[in-house]
């Protein structure tokens, strides 16, 4: 039963897997016999297949309190909320981008337009001109989300 090379601990794990078998009425024969016979000499596993035996009738016989209707319709209508307000967020910052990037373009043309300054400059004008668009719908997105839920927002000085 004990490998000489893994040691009493392995042996231990082994017959703790063979209860769980056991209790769980999935062990074979040969493993059944096995555990019967380390069971008929130490005491303390017949004392912990007990345990587990009765902590699995008390949890197949458990049933779970199913909560009123009215916590569920509370849940429901949160999840809605939060799905239906993501979206409108998703769909507000995405305008928004569009739109200041469209305004960053028409106001730029001139300057892609341009022949006085050399074409890396200008396209590199553009792309710090869209990387701030972002920040700023970014960081308004978040204060204003900020701004919502900050507890201080009423406290004056």
């Amino acid at each position: 039963m004990s490998d000489p090379v893994e040691g009493p601990r392995a042996d231990r794990e082994r017959l703790k897997r063979l209860m769980m078998e056991a209790v769980d009425r999935e062990i074979s024969a040969e493993n059944l016999a096995e555990l019967k016979a380390a069971l008929a000499n130490r005491p303390e596993l017949r004392a912990e297949l007990e345990t587990f035996t009765r902590v699995k009738e008390v949890t197949d016989t458990m049933t779970r309190n199913r909560p009123p209707d009215e916590i569920w319709d509370r849940y429901w209508e949160g999840v809605y909320r939060r799905l239906e307000r993501g979206i409108g967020w998703i769909l507000t910052s995405m305008g928004a981008i569009v739109l200041l990037l469209w305004g960053s373009w028409v106001g730029g043309r001139e300057l892609i337009a341009s022949t006085d300054l050399p074409v890396f400059v200008r396209w590199s004008i553009m792309a710090v001109a869209a990387g701030l668009v972002v920040l700023f719908v970014s960081v308004a997105r978040e204060r204003l989300f900020l701004w919502k839920s900050d507890p201080y927002k009423d406290v004056t000085r």
